[in-house]
């Protein structure tokens, strides 16, 4: 490519240079907008991960080319390019705008090159110029979707230098230069499919450029060939063999290209073109009438739009329609040029019929004349025909300034043209940076389409305006009143905003404009495939209610009628069969959705889900572990799949979950629940300072997690920081203060640490407020009772509590203790009196005293995150206190024995038994 531009000058070079980056530096403060989205934020052929034979299996959108909603638009190569990007910069947009920045660059150069062979160079720096600031381009280069065009540009203008070159000395053959041209056509082809047609211009180029004739000249060889008056030229023999070469080749290309799309043209809807389905003559006049709209663009890129389809241009539905003279002007103007640049030899006809050329042939594919494409005007494609435009422009400009009347004036407004398009090229990238400012820009230039209004909705939405986005999707239903889609988006707004009737009545309103199911007849419908959405969100919104599960479970079925391979039905279906608690139906569901698909994760995920409601962890863990496989970061299966090895209690699997968790908040460093099952697992392993780093990070990004916090001051418990588990406490109890287990801790912390009976009573107190039932708190209670001596009280509290759990039997033994003590005070005072009653007085101080040594015993609580994602379990704990046996004056035999029985009752006190719960 250098070579074929080495009498590009490098000051021509620099000049390029500096022009395109004076229009288009602003461009890499863009984001991905639009078509983007699809293209980059969603295209999964872009991940390393993805093998590279998938870029020549699926469309530019990363769709199998196979599936029906295909736009078979195959452009492996331009995909690369993005796959490229990806692997130094993965989501950066910047880089991704530099090198589309760079390409233009590319084509304004090589562009210039072909300019040389038609203008002198003065006209053919114009024209470069002219081409590299035109607004038109904004949406070639400054969208990322545009890159197609840009890539298929290069190759396109390189297999036409290439092919300038075939003509060899005295008129001879150079093979190699059509070679070449027929591997850059193939190149162009697979950037994108209008580089094909670079093929017509070569043709057109041999016969009229490189072998000088006219059509006249044409026409009279081919009367005296047919009247047997003269034989075919020697010269035309080699033409015609070097045309059928090209033919030949190009042929090859078609067939495998009908080959790739699988002999199916792509399925487009009526909003998308609506002329295509159209009946007769209104479907000819609106094409036809397209064609000056394009060339209006063009010649006056004022009012520049990035979507064009739905209502923006009105039907032309009559012969009487104004928009008619326009149709009949182009035609004639156009012809004109033709008839000019046939007839006539010369430099200037050449150069207008090699213009035209460029204008027209790499249109044919985007004009809806042939076959109908899925946009009514797409700015985009007319890149490669702007060129033309280019050319006829800086030749006309060559002919005024060459007057000398003229000169001047011809400088002048070529100035103007060149600042005025540069400064609305620099002005309308400003309008690619978001999605919103994109789509607003649109509107003040067409307010008839509906999908306008849905997308600047959209864009609201993604910012959580819900109440903004509704505005824009109701004038969307009013615009257009038939757009299912914008019913769609009216129901789900409804829904964020919990307007759920009116959410309901939206989707009702979609459903009834779906086209009626015609028995025996496969629903392609002409209807895009994310319609049937309608019925999806229309089951998830009912589904909330209990008693519509069925009518919710009939609308997945009625989607799947429609369309058996529609997977998300599938999906949907799977999950509302486990909230109906049919795991075995919802299996089949998911199933069958993997025939469709076996390399979705999520659908692997979804199924390891029903194994774990079927009570099948080794298999759920398998199917974990292969939704890991095709999905490495899958955020949902690294968390649980953690979880379920965590549950398992084998050691052993503990280093897996660790690093799943590790991985885990890596792609999610702000979801608490992360780090609070790493601090889990360190309290499983026995790793306490760990466990409290982890658990503190999980409270700093969600103050109120209530496991996380009644965990740490377990852990403090549990370590000997007692002291430190009050505050922790406070805080939970802050924001939950019902949380019956945080009430127990701090009561028995207050209790045993801080001596404050008044502050433990207050937290039993409030437990038996909450549950008068609560067996623990009772007993704890009772114990209070004890320690502030009124063992009366305590008794019947202890035969309260008793009642309410008769076979635990560390609280009969309590009770027996505090009888015990009572009858040992009646015995006291009993015995020889002194009228002063100082002997009782000082005997009933010494037995208090005795009862102040008893002590609460440490209760241990294991438990786990209340908020874990779908389907994790938890884990509960039984938590006791018990009384300490002490009586006064026993032998030190006797205080051994009860010594042992004490620690041997701590111990069973203190088992803990880990249950799963769905909390």
């Amino acid at each position: 490519l250098l070579e074929k531009m080495a009498d590009v000058s490098l000051k021509e070079a620099a000049l390029i240079v500096g022009v395109v980056a004076a229009c288009y530096w602003n461009s890499l403060f863009c984001g991905f907008v639009f078509d983007d989205v699809s293209a980059i934020l969603d295209n999964k052929d872009l991940h390393p991960s993805t093998p590279l034979k998938n870029l020549f299996q699926n469309d530019f959108w990363g769709t199998p080319m196979s599936e029906e909603r295909s736009h078979k638009s195959y452009r492996p190569l331009t995909v690369l390019t993005f796959r490229l990007n990806y692997l130094f910069s993965e989501l950066n947009a910047v880089s991704y705008h530099f090198l589309n920045l760079v390409f233009h660059v590319v084509v304004c150069l090589v562009f210039l090159k072909v300019c040389k062979l038609f203008l002198d160079n003065r006209s053919s720096i114009v024209a470069s110029l002219l081409f590299a600031v035109h607004p038109i381009h904004t949406e070639a280069v400054t969208g990322v979707v545009g890159r197609a065009e840009l890539l298929s540009s290069i190759f396109f203008l390189a297999a036409f230098l290439s092919y300038t070159k075939s003509k060899g000395p005295d008129n001879t053959i150079a093979w190699t230069p059509i070679a070449v041209t027929v591997f850059l056509v193939a190149v162009a082809t697979l950037c994108k499919e209008q580089g094909i047609t670079v093929v017509g211009i070569c043709c057109v180029y041999e016969v009229f450029i490189a072998q000088g004739y006219t059509l006249p000249a044409l026409l009279d060889t081919a009367v005296q060939i047919l009247r047997g008056k003269g034989s075919i030229p020697f010269s035309m023999l080699q033409t015609l063999l070097k045309l059928i070469v090209l033919m030949v080749s190009t042929l090859l290309l078609v067939v495998v290209r009908v080959q790739v799309i699988q002999s199916q043209l792509p399925v487009f809807t009526r909003f998308d073109n609506p002329a295509a389905v159209s009946p007769s003559p209104a479907r000819q006049l609106t094409f036809n009438y397209l064609l000056p709209v394009n060339a209006w663009l063009l010649l006056n890129p004022s009012e520049l739009c990035c979507d064009w389809t739905m209502g923006t241009i009105p039907l032309v539905e009559s012969l009487l329609d104004i928009r008619n003279v326009a149709t009949l002007t182009f035609f004639c103007f156009l012809g004109s040029l033709m008839v000019f640049s046939l007839r006539y030899p010369g430099d200037s006809s050449k150069t207008v019929l090699m213009a035209l050329c460029l204008i027209v042939l790499p249109f044919i594919p985007a004009s809806n004349l042939f076959f109908p494409v899925g946009f009514v005007v797409a700015e985009r494609v007319l890149y490669v025909p702007s060129m033309g435009f280019c050319i006829l422009v800086a030749h006309g400009w060559k002919k005024l300034s060459n007057k000398s009347v003229l000169r001047k004036i011809s400088w002048v407004c070529l100035a103007a043209v060149l600042f005025t398009h540069a400064l609305k090229t620099l002005h309308r990238n400003w309008d690619w940076e978001s999605e919103y400012t994109l789509f607003m820009s649109a509107l003040k230039v067409n307010k008839n389409n509906a999908k306008l209004w849905n997308n600047v909705g959209h864009a609201l939405e993604n910012e959580k305006n819900f109440e903004r986005a509704l505005q824009f999707f109701i004038q969307a239903t009013q615009v257009q009143p038939d757009d299912i889609g914008a019913h769609m988006n009216v129901g789900r707004t409804y829904k964020n905003l919990n307007k759920t009737k009116e959410a309901e009545e939206s989707y009702m309103i979609a459903k009834s404009l779906m086209p009626q199911i015609i028995p025996g007849k496969k629903y392609a419908a002409r209807v895009a495939p994310n319609h049937l959405n309608v019925y999806i969100n229309l089951a998830n919104l009912i589904r909330a209610n209990e008693s519509r599960l069925e009518e919710a479970d009939q609308l997945y079925r009625q989607a799947i009628s429609m369309r058996p391979d529609f997977k998300q039905a599938y999906i949907s279906r799977g999950e509302l069969l486990l909230k109906m608690n049919k795991p075995l139906k919802a299996k089949e569901a998911y199933l069958r959705a993997l025939e469709l698909d076996r390399t979705n994760a999520d659908l692997w995920y979804n199924l390891a889900i029903v194994y774990i409601e079927l009570k099948d962890p080794t298999e759920a863990l398998k199917n974990f572990n292969r939704a890991l496989e095709l999905n490495p970061t899958h955020k949902l299966a690294l968390f649980n799949s953690a979880l379920l090895m965590q549950e398992s209690g084998d050691a052993l699997l503990r280093p897996e979950a660790k690093q799943r968790l590790l991985h885990y908040v890596k792609e999610e460093p702000q979801d608490s629940n992360g780090y609070f099952n790493l601090g889990m697992l360190a309290m499983d392993d026995k790793k306490d300072m760990e466990a409290e780093a982890w658990m503190k990070k999980a409270i700093r990004l969600q103050p109120n997690f209530r496991s996380a916090l009644f965990n740490l001051a377990l852990l403090y418990s549990q370590t000997g920081k007692e002291l430190m588990a009050l505050p922790v406490l406070e805080d939970l109890l802050r924001y939950y203060p019902d949380h019956t287990k945080g009430l127990i801790l701090k009561g028995d912390i207050l209790m045993n640490q801080k001596k404050d009976i008044v502050g433990a009573k207050m937290c039993f107190e409030r437990i038996l407020q909450l549950d008068p039932n609560n067996v623990q708190g009772k007993h704890n209670l009772c114990v209070v009772y004890f320690e502030e001596r009124d063992l009366i009280k305590a008794e019947k509290c202890l035969v309260e509590t008793l009642a309410l759990a008769p076979h635990e039997e560390y609280i009969q033994r309590h009770l027996n203790i505090v009888r015990s003590k009572i009858a040992s005070l009646g015995a006291v005072e009993q015995s020889s009196l002194p009228s002063d009653g100082t002997a009782a007085t000082e005997a009933k101080k010494n037995s208090f005293q005795n009862l102040k040594e008893t002590k609460i015993e440490k209760t241990t609580t294991q438990s786990t995150a209340d908020n874990k994602k779908e389907h994790s379990k938890n884990k509960k704990s039984t938590e006791k206190s018990s009384v300490d046996k002490e009586t006064p004056k026993k032998s030190t035999r006797e205080i051994k024995d009860i010594e042992k029985k004490r620690v041997a009752a701590l111990k069973r006190l203190e088992e803990i038994e880990r249950i799963l719960n769905g909390e």
